[in-house]
């Protein structure tokens, strides 16, 4: 063990990770969400195009731009979760919304329960369209560029506030994923994907891939994929081994990691049930870690290396 062994350390660690993640956060976090807020107003402003400022909300239109619901779905007053739509327009699931929102309409639902379920979803967008934001709906007046400009960016706004974690997250993981390559490719590592069909084991040696699907036997006995952060061939491995399998995680708060602690432990026993107690996945930790949780994961077996002693690595490859 690197550190699941030491808990007179974690103190200190805990310490060092959280004002590690509270400095990246405050330099980088609001570019992030500035960037993303951006992309969101060009998006809503294609959205008002495509639906006549708002005039137009028809089932035709969601079948030829499916991923405008996101957009809909802030357009209203109140702005309406994914749940909160499906139960309003008598949806029996939210499938069909979260297919929506991927850009695609769903290959198998027949023509004609596609329609309904369409033609409820727009009519419920309609009835709770936000009337304060695009008043010319109420009066029949034609909207102005001003008007137009306040209702984009304000549904952008919600747009990027309903994402505001994963935004902040997703960059948060590029980060960590770069200074993982940063330091292996100063190694004398290089970027290679296992190809399909080779086993873990015949990966090259001193290569290394990221989100690397992995196939495991799932809960009925079936092979899955499980995605894998890092997956590191060690340049000195003997025939016959494992790579190194790395998980980035990072938090910005202590309550939801420790409500999602279960899922390395989860990951960990698939990982083994398929390939043996010779393989173990390792955690490369940033920000809100605290002992519970990293009491939890040591009683897992599950060790960790801190991004703020990334060369920790040097013991995990050996």
């Amino acid at each position: 063990m690197i550190n699941a062994d030491k808990p007179h350390i974690w103190k200190n660690d805990v310490y060092a990770s959280v004002q590690m993640y509270n400095e990246w956060f405050l330099a980088a976090a609001p570019e992030a969400f500035k960037t993303t807020r951006i992309s969101a107003i060009a998006e809503i402003e294609r959205l008002m195009q495509a639906t006549d400022d708002m005039r137009d909300i028809s089932p035709a239109l969601l079948k030829q731009k499916p991923g405008i619901i996101n957009g809909l779905r802030m357009a209203t007053s109140p702005p309406l979760a994914r749940d909160r739509l499906m139960g309003l327009a008598g949806l029996p699931t939210n499938s069909l919304l979260k297919t929506l929102e991927s850009g695609n309409l769903p290959p198998r639902m027949a023509a004609s329960e596609l329609n309904a379920q369409l033609d409820r979803i727009c009519a419920m967008i309609a009835r709770l369209l936000d009337t304060d934001l695009f008043p010319w709906l109420a009066n029949g007046d034609p909207a102005d560029e001003r008007q137009r400009e306040l209702a984009a960016t304000v549904v952008a706004d919600r747009l990027c506030g309903a994402v505001a974690d994963p935004i902040v997250r997703n960059a948060q993981e590029q980060r960590q994923l770069a200074l993982i390559e940063a330091w292996l490719t100063a190694r004398g590592y290089r970027k290679q994907n296992l190809q399909t069909g080779r086993r873990l084991q015949d990966m090259d040696r001193g290569t290394f891939s990221f989100r690397q699907n992995v196939v495991v036997r799932g809960d009925t006995g079936k092979p899955v994929n499980i995605p894998v952060d890092v997956v590191i061939m060690p340049l000195g491995a003997p025939p016959e081994t494992y790579p190194v399998l790395i998980e980035a995680k990072s938090a910005g708060d202590f309550t939801n990691t420790n409500k999602r602690r279960k899922e390395e432990a989860t990951k960990v026993r698939q990982l083994k049930d398929t390939y043996g107690e010779e393989i173990d996945l390792t955690l490369f930790l940033c920000g809100y870690f605290d002992a519970g949780y990293l009491g939890y994961e040591a009683a897992e077996g599950i060790d960790w290396i801190w991004e703020h002693r990334i060369d920790d690595m040097e013991q995990l490859l050996g």
